[in-house]
């Protein structure tokens, strides 16, 4: 278990030549500015329509999507009768979170077939892995295959046209014989072909330092998490700009990180309900890191 530890990123991260670098120094839209949809997770199943006009208006423009299955697909509705509304609301999905089954632990492929079949109906760029189960992440050798596997997922995605990414939480920064689970994951694995969607929040978290990643890792995290850490409970999220992380340091280092596409989430601790969370966060981006 990773010890947490309190960690404020302060302009003392970034050096003076990757501060002198202008915010908007990244190959995006300026106003494209993307949202995590496991942040609704309580409304989103109830009202897909009515959740995805409110993301719009809050000022969105992309999303990430989570939650896809076989059996379930999105919510009860299918790739492309989600693709329908979020176009009609004027949302592109180009990026989504898809757990693939038991892919990466005993390489059945059947859920990672549907979830490349589903990102195409979605027109996304990214199949983005969020999460590995404990059980599967208990030392060197188990970072090693599942290496392996993303490297294997990569290559059927590229066959389909989708770029597949990685996202982290904290536990990839434990040691390991002195080496981070995090760091098997970058090495090993076709720096070609699989890219890294870096949480902000969950790196810092871990004590580690973003900019220090991008430096050491030019251009692989094509995609971000951007989510504050609460200035009274380390543990919990806030609205982006009013938390304990200062992230114009970061956005001004974002040509050397790759990054194209960020999503604000919020996984907790809403201040007022989550759609005034997810605006304050979107207004805070608009007017002062991108």
């Amino acid at each position: 278990m990773i010890t947490r530890r309190n960690f404020i990123v302060t302009t003392g991260l970034a050096t003076t030549a990757v501060l002198a670098q202008p915010s908007l120094a990244f190959s995006m839209n300026k106003k494209e500015i993307g949202l995590q949809l496991y942040t609704l997770r309580e409304e989103l199943p109830n009202d897909v329509k009515a959740t995805l006009e409110k993301v719009s208006k809050a000022g969105f423009t992309t999303v990430e999507t989570y939650g896809f299955s076989i059996k379930d697909q999105f919510w009860g509705l299918t790739p492309k009768e989600l693709k329908k509304l979020l176009d009609d609301n004027g949302l592109k999905a180009v990026s989504g979170h898809y757990n693939l089954g038991s892919f990466l632990y005993d390489g059945n492929t059947s859920e990672l077939i549907a979830s490349i079949e589903a990102a195409k109906n979605l027109k996304s760029e990214f199949l983005t892995v969020p999460w590995v189960d404990e059980p599967f992440r208990r030392n060197l050798e188990d970072y090693k295959k599942i290496a392996s596997r993303l490297n294997e997922a990569a290559k059927m995605c590229e066959k389909a046209g989708l770029k597949l990414a990685y996202h982290n939480h904290d536990f990839e920064f434990q040691k390991y014989e002195g080496i981070t689970g995090y760091e098997i994951l970058l090495n090993e694995t076709d720096k070609d072909i699989v890219y890294f969607e870096l949480d902000l929040y969950w790196v810092i978290h871990s004590g580690n330092d973003p900019i220090k990643l991008f430096s050491e890792n030019p251009g692989r995290f094509k995609m971000w998490h951007v989510k504050d850490k609460d200035k009274n409970n380390n543990d919990l999220n806030t609205e982006v700009g009013s938390g304990l992380i200062d992230f114009k340091p970061l956005f001004a280092a974002a040509k050397q990180s790759g990054m194209i596409h960020f999503f604000v989430e919020q996984e907790n601790n809403f201040a007022v309900n989550s759609f005034d969370s997810i605006k304050s966060s979107c207004d805070f981006i608009s007017k002062n890191l991108i």
